[in-house]
């Protein structure tokens, strides 16, 4: 089992007008593109009038910002739990790809939304989440360089090897539906897997949040 679960909540604070808005434009973003919907739409998915909405978010953008910021927030969130459970390199790089993976197919809704909805960002608010995907890029990079440091990792490219094990992540989100044959837990020890091997890592040792099968 992970230590990442169902119990993380992307919109921890919002009350429940707020959280039904966000809900509600989430799911439009993801069923239509953010161009594809509409104020009026989100509206009433949410059960509210289109001066509802406005009474929380001035624009579609910044609902679209409101989203963007929160995911990227989140997932940043368990990266940085995941890299602190565990001892040794290897087996935090396995938890951060593990975890990193599993949190795009248990939201992949929010996941697909902050992933592919960049450029329909206002140039403000892209600042900010560019930043935070910045950071988590930031803590992959530093887990592996270290695991090349300290002899358990073994590959000439660090940043490509960065590259691939966030594009792995993200690239669930595209694709997964729940109900299928593959689940989050055992997406994210997969994954961790495939990058250990990519890395050269040998098999790593179970770590407290349970993701060695």
């Amino acid at each position: 089992m992970t230590a990442t679960t169902d119990t993380d909540d992307p919109w921890a604070g919002a009350g429940p007008g707020p959280r039904r808005l966000l809900e509600a434009a989430l799911a439009a973003f993801a069923a239509r593109g953010y161009h594809g919907a509409s104020t009026r739409d989100i509206a009433a998915a949410a059960g509210m009038s289109p001066a509802g909405v406005y009474a929380h978010h001035r624009t579609k953008a910044d609902l679209l910002f409101a989203i963007s910021e929160a995911g990227h927030r989140h997932v940043l969130a368990v990266c940085e739990r995941a890299v602190s459970e565990e001892a040794g390199a290897l087996a935090r790089v396995r938890a951060l790809v593990h975890d990193y993976a599993a949190w795009h197919a248990r939201h992949h809704l929010l996941a697909r939304v902050v992933q592919y909805e960049m450029d329909a960002l206002l140039p403000e608010h892209r600042s900010v989440v560019v930043e935070l995907r910045r950071r988590t890029e930031r803590l992959f990079r530093q887990e592996i360089q270290d695991g090349v440091d300290t002899g358990a990792f073994d590959t000439p490219d660090v940043g490509s090897a960065t590259l691939a094990a966030l594009s792995l992540g993200i690239d669930v989100s595209r694709w997964y539906a729940p109900g299928g044959s593959r689940t989050p837990v055992g997406i994210g020890r997969a994954y961790a897997g495939l990058v250990l091997a990519m890395l050269g890592a040998g098999p790593p040792a179970t770590g407290p949040g349970g993701r060695v099968p």
